[in-house]
């Protein structure tokens, strides 16, 4: 029984190939407007990262291309 139910267990300290990026890939945003913060993450097809403000529902859009920055944290108003 023991050994049944450690095969069924999930091994989530299992980090994958060496160098390899993990989940998604996100900004992460202080709204200004309401003080709060959130990810935002890139859309599926990889041309920017979309997102609201969880509070008023403000929009923001980041395109990615070309002469952009590698900034990952930023704060909009």
């Amino acid at each position: 029984m023991a050994d049944e139910l450690n095969r069924s267990r999930l091994d989530i300290t299992d980090t994958g190939a060496p160098g390899a990026a993990q989940g998604r890939p996100y900004l992460s945003v202080n709204f200004a407007c309401c003080g709060v913060y959130q990810r935002i993450y890139r859309s599926p097809d990889g041309s920017c990262y979309a997102g609201r403000c969880p509070r008023c529902a403000r929009p923001v859009t980041f395109k990615v291309g070309q002469g952009g920055t590698s900034a990952r944290f930023f704060t909009v108003s």
